[in-house]
């Protein structure tokens, strides 16, 4: 098992702590990972002495961050879920996601979903269950590609081509259904409709069966989203072929959440 880009990379800047890089180069790949992961297996993802991927992992795995399965396997640790709600809490933007959301109380039967970019991939922060059977759990850190998605297309959206080109500049999108885009160009062209839309689309390109439409969030700080919001609801037949009941709702969230944030929008 290998991963691209967890060679440690040997021009860091003066005062980085390399054995803090190559640790959570360890739990990218761990997080990343559908099963857990061997000792040799995360030693060959890193290229590192085993020696020193087994200090590490220890280190990881003592303070809670990783965790040892009987096998002799790592996987992550529960360590991580307690940092991740406290750097949570102090976010507005997950508060005012909960408060915005209920206070409109609209679509009830539909899950629905707050995601920020991290490189190529959305990071779920906040969700709302639904009652439908989407056949996607989210969960707080839960990782997909950008490309598919609603959210992550929605925040791409909001970035010049050039930047997107660089972006996927020696990584190939990740395709979870036949419907996920192949390649960068068809993805550009349907960012331009998003752009122009102001709403993306997921059509059965994360779970076949889940049809979903996101919007981006801004603040007061710029043009680029900061966040992206999408609901998730099943797939009817004639979807694609006029205007979802849902757009209306998303685009109305994702703009009153804007304007709590800051943002200069204008509302329905």
């Amino acid at each position: 098992m290998s991963t691209p880009g967890a060679t440690i990379d040997q021009t860091l800047p003066k005062g980085t702590v390399p054995s803090v890089i190559k640790a959570v180069q360890i739990l990218d790949l761990l997080a990343g990972a559908r099963e857990p992961m061997t000792l040799a297996e995360l030693t060959h993802s890193l290229r590192l002495p085993k020696s020193s991927v087994l200090a590490l992992v220890s280190s990881l795995t003592r303070t809670g961050l990783a965790q040892r399965a009987a096998n002799g396997s790592y996987q992550l640790g529960t360590h991580l879920v307690d940092l991740a709600h406290a750097y949570l809490a102090n976010i507005d933007l997950t508060k005012e996601f909960a408060l915005t959301w209920d206070a409109l109380a609209m679509l009830p039967g539909e899950g629905v979903v707050l995601a920020v970019r991290d490189g190529c991939d959305v990071v779920y922060i906040a969700w709302r269950n639904g009652k439908l059977p989407l056949g996607v759990t989210y969960r707080i850190g839960m990782r997909l590609p950008a490309s598919c998605t609603a959210t992550g297309k929605s925040l791409l959206s909001t970035l010049p081509d050039e930047q997107i080109r660089a972006l996927y500049r020696g990584t190939p999108l990740r395709q979870l259904t036949p419907r996920s885009h192949k390649t960068l160009k068809t993805l550009l062209a349907d960012l331009h409709g998003v752009r122009q839309k102001g709403y993306a689309i997921d059509d059965e390109e994360v779970q076949e069966g889940m049809f979903c439409i996101g919007a981006p969030v801004f603040d007061s700080s710029g043009s680029y989203a900061i966040a992206a919001v999408a609901v998730s609801t099943l797939k009817r037949p004639d979807d694609g072929h006029r205007e979802h009941p849902a757009i209306g709702a998303v685009l109305e969230f994702s703009r009153i959440l804007s304007k709590r944030l800051g943002a200069s929008v204008k509302l329905r």
